[in-house]
């Protein structure tokens, strides 16, 4: 048996000390779950930036789906290889317009900064775009002018990256890679 008697404990518990732990713990993971990131002290303006890039990038991806189809009706022999990056778009399309919200509005009107099919010169070229693009009357040329407005928005999607909030950003990364994997197939036999 101990003679002296307990001394009254000075300063915080142990218990306490967890708990406050915690506690911070708890508030700085849901300030980092909540969209915030560095750089971006405005979560509201970040998440209206995001929901217009995604916007933007159905719209693209809706438009070289376009081009796809205006391709696909002078090249008829090319289905086998094209429907299948064709039905990529279009699902990329809708994966993007999906995670911008129900709510959110479109993207301010303007001109596109890409033609998805550039123009040829006038002969040798077939018009079956809905926009009145010429397609290219040669199928190599017509691979290599998917394949350029593929890399010209996988590209414009990957500069776009570095001002986006985290599920926006991953999405369009995922959208650009695929983007450069169709460059790849449309370029090679």
């Amino acid at each position: 048996m101990s003679l002296t008697p307990p001394r009254p404990r000075s300063g915080p518990r142990r218990r306490t000390l967890l708990a406050a732990a915690s506690g911070a713990a708890a508030a700085l993971l849901a300030a980092c779950s909540a969209g915030s990131s560095p750089g971006r002290p405005d979560a509201a303006r970040t998440a209206t930036a995001d929901e217009r890039a995604l916007l933007r990038a159905a719209a693209d991806s809706a438009e070289l789906a376009a081009s796809y189809d205006a391709v696909l009706a002078v090249h008829p022999g090319l289905a086998a290889r094209l429907t299948p990056l064709r039905d990529a778009a279009l699902r990329h399309a809708e994966a993007c317009r999906g995670q911008a919200g129900p709510t959110a509005s479109p993207a301010p009107s303007g001109p596109s900064s890409a033609s998805p099919v550039p123009s040829g010169p006038p002969s040798g070229s077939a018009s079956g775009s809905p926009s009145g693009t010429a397609v290219p009357g040669d199928e190599k040329e017509a691979l290599g002018s998917l394949a350029g407005a593929e890399q010209e928005l996988s590209a414009r999607r990957t500069k776009e990256l570095d001002v986006l909030g985290g599920d926006a950003a991953r999405l369009l990364a995922s959208v650009a890679a695929a983007g450069a994997a169709h460059v790849y197939l449309l370029r090679n036999d």
